[in-house]
């Protein structure tokens, strides 16, 4: 598994530490200034103990990052090796979620067998176009064009609030987007954007895809970006305030009535959103089956219904609401040129 920071000039300006790296250096400058004797020896190791113990715990908290199979083989091998989990998986459905937080980063990761054809999901997902029909499903998006230019292919995003919301008072996001494989054996679409809303930047959305036998494939799906001081501090005010009570779908334990504990925090925030992304791949995919004038609205009736089989995390208002929100969005979508 990838290490959760980033080489320099990565993400974010992370310098990569791998955890024995990390202890080596040190170890090297705790030797360099104690002296050499048997007491300080012993209270090198004692300390070094305690470091090592400290940072098994930080790496606990931030939780390891899913590696990147960048290859056919490499993405059925991953699929092989957890073929366990995903049968066992609490998602009642073949679906792991993970997520990892560093100083300036985030990133949730989804690895899931879905009960498609690999050419029905690479007819559906190698179009910016169809990018744009799998976003508008998100409830925090607002609009959603693909354009092409001198750059290539993009599509512009607008983000905003869970409610209706003037164009105006969202946040437009350009998203680059790019195949960088599309091949009958594998599919692997980036999506990426230099800033986003709150202070947030270097947003990328990920896809691998494999077809694996009985028309079915297997993807991972990531979503991660970069946060800023001012992106922290806004984050922190709406954890402390209307996301107090918002979860994610990682189990940190058993609280005292015996309820199921769930992740808080910045990891809780990626992971609702990597999953709602998640679900409109799932939601568009299966939409495909229908007409096309019928399309758009299987859409929209699959993904509120998929999202409200995780109430707890995912639920924020009733279908009615949801629909004619996102049926207004839609319309407005494709009478406005930005």
């Amino acid at each position: 598994q990838k290490n959760i920071y980033a080489t320099p000039g990565d993400d974010c300006g992370l310098r990569r530490v791998g955890s024995q790296g990390s202890l080596d250096g040190m170890s090297l400058v705790f030797f360099q200034h104690q002296r050499h004797t048997a007491d300080a020896m012993a209270t090198r190791k004692s300390e070094l103990a305690r470091c090592l113990q400290s940072l098994l715990l930080v790496f606990s908290l931030l939780g390891t990052s899913i590696a990147w199979a960048d290859s056919p083989a490499a993405l059925r091998e991953q699929y092989a090796s957890l073929g366990e989990k995903l049968s066992q998986s609490p998602f009642k459905r073949p679906l792991i979620l993970d997520s990892t937080e560093a100083p300036d980063r985030v990133q949730g990761d989804v690895l899931a067998v879905i009960n498609f054809p690999f050419a029905t999901v690479k007819a559906g997902l190698n179009s910016p176009d169809h990018w744009c029909d799998v976003m508008i499903l998100h409830i925090n998006t607002k609009y959603c064009r693909a354009s092409t230019g001198p750059a290539g292919n993009f599509l512009r995003v607008h983000i905003g609030r869970k409610t209706p919301e003037a164009m105006a008072d969202s946040v437009g996001v350009d998203f680059s987007y790019r195949a960088a494989a599309a091949s009958d054996e594998y599919l692997d679409i980036f999506l990426s954007a230099t800033q986003g809303p709150m202070g947030t930047s270097d947003y990328r959305i990920r896809l691998e895809a494999v077809p694996l036998p009985g028309d079915r494939t297997f993807l991972h799906l990531s979503y991660a970006y970069c946060t800023s001081l001012v992106g922290r501090l806004a984050m922190e005010t709406y954890l402390a305030t209307l996301g107090s009570e918002k979860v994610g779908f990682t189990v940190t334990g058993t609280q005292a009535d015996g309820q199921t504990e769930f992740i808080g925090g910045v990891r809780a925030v990626v992971e609702r959103n990597t999953m709602r992304y998640y679900l409109a791949i799932d939601a568009f995919l299966e939409a495909e089956k229908a007409a096309p004038a019928e399309r758009l609205e299987r859409r929209l009736q699959n993904w509120f219904t998929a999202t409200e089989s995780y109430p707890r995390q995912l639920h924020e208002m009733d279908r009615a609401s949801y629909l004619e929100m996102k049926r207004a969005e839609v319309a407005r979508q494709n009478s406005v040129l930005e």
